[in-house]
């Protein structure tokens, strides 16, 4: 239990060192990309190594899930896979149109790589914005489940708008890719008795956001110690900004994502706005939800912002008609927080106290005191719904966990 609280600890250290960094959500640009189906090991934060296989880009290694390919609408792309694995493998864009497939075999749904001399050539325009998935289109109740999937995100010609209109506009951008994993099968494959799994059995014990579970969720993107697992997902704003939320079912189970703070408006599911008249109405159609239900295979875009609106109190301990306060909730300007502060004898200080009852404004902390919220953030667990799928393997807390964090919109002071 240590170890785990320790590791909590150090991993939101990390996410908040880097909290005044402009968000962006990691991947590539090209539009000629190399990808090899390959092999390495998944870390978990109970100590987990567990095999996999992944898309690696280059001569990068495999990675977990496969490098986020983000284009322009428009993009002529074409990706060329090769194939380390010892068995066929082949690629799958649903939401794209017009996909053709050059080189290799025939398979099932696409054309496929048999073995390490062979390469197919995938190649289609980017015709819609939005949030989309890859995969392997072979055996992909087995292949995909061992990792071989990834994120297309497919931007219009206004970069900071989700599609074509301007009431889907936004400050920053998140990713929340999806997965779980059953480590009885990933077991089987790596020692090479892949005839005995049998996926019908499938029970999963471990469940990823972009990769990683909880609270490594919180580390910085490409640490060290999770060579391949580069994403992170620590989403944080400044109070008034609008948050793109993208989130994909990459997996085989649906995943209720709920997130605390406020409703969001779902605009668009799988790459498509949801709009009553396309092209010109924009998202009439959006829904306001506190938890985003994510299909298998399907992907949702939603908006969401913060702004302290009928807490009831200032969080930021400023006087009404502060010019250097417009993203507050104005009507609660100046109100204190409706709680007597203890005298500082009297005080337990918890790791993300900042010695102030108001956000982003320090007050007295004993020396010594260990403080992992020097920004003064507003912390909000964000999480599957299913309560299991934020545990690794049965260990609370974890799994399909993150924190949003919403930062004071200037420095502390002291």
């Amino acid at each position: 239990m240590t170890t785990r609280i320790t590791r909590l600890y150090l991993v939101l250290a990390t996410g908040l060192l880097a909290l005044t960094a402009q968000a962006a959500i990691d991947g590539i640009t090209n539009t000629v990309i190399n990808l090899t189906a390959t092999s390495g090991h998944i870390i978990t934060p109970d100590g987990g190594s567990y095999y996999f296989w992944g898309y690696a880009h280059g001569l990068n290694a495999a990675q977990y899930p496969g490098p986020t390919i983000i284009l322009n609408q428009g993009d002529t792309v074409q990706i060329n896979l090769q194939n380390a694995l010892p068995v066929p493998t082949s690629l799958v864009f649903p939401g794209q149109t017009g996909v053709v497939a050059t080189g290799g075999v025939p398979g099932l749904l696409t054309r496929e790589v048999t073995g390490p001399v062979m390469t197919v050539t995938y190649t289609f325009t980017a015709s819609q914005p939005g949030t989309y998935l890859y995969n392997s289109g072979t055996q992909p109740e087995l292949q995909v489940e061992m990792g071989l999937l990834g994120a297309i995100i497919v931007r219009p010609a206004a970069t900071t708008q989700a599609y074509n209109h301007v009431a889907t506009v936004f400050d920053d951008e998140f990713l929340f890719l999806l997965t779980e994993m059953d480590p009885r099968f990933h077991d089987l494959v790596e020692q090479g008795r892949m005839a005995e799994v049998d996926t019908t059995t499938f029970f999963p014990a471990y469940w990823f956001i972009n990769g990683r579970c909880g609270p490594d969720t919180l580390a910085e993107a490409n640490v060290a110690w999770l060579p391949n697992q580069p994403y992170n997902c620590a989403p944080m704003m400044f109070p008034g900004q609008k948050i793109l939320m993208r989130l994909i079912g990459a997996g085989r189970d649906l995943h209720p994502f709920h997130f605390h703070g406020n409703n969001a408006w779902v605009i668009a599911r799988d790459g498509r706005m949801l709009e009553s008249v396309p092209s010109s109405s924009g998202p009439d159609l959006a829904e306001s939800d506190f938890t985003i239900t994510v299909h298998p295979g399907g992907t949702a875009d939603a908006l969401f912002t913060w702004t302290g609106e009928k807490l009831g109190w200032d969080i930021y301990g400023h006087m009404p008609g502060d010019p250097l306060m417009p993203y507050e909730y104005a009507p609660d300007h100046g109100k204190q927080i409706p709680v007597t502060i203890p005298g500082s004898q009297d005080l337990a200080y918890g790791e993300h106290f900042g010695g102030s009852p108001f956000l982003g404004t320090p007050g007295y902390i004993p020396p010594g005191t260990l403080n992992l919220n020097a920004g003064g953030a507003y912390m909000y667990m964000w999480h599957s719904h299913t309560e299991k799928e934020i545990c690794n393997n049965n260990v609370f807390p974890g799994g399909m966990m993150t924190m949003m964090m919403i930062m004071a919109p200037e420095p502390m002071m002291p």
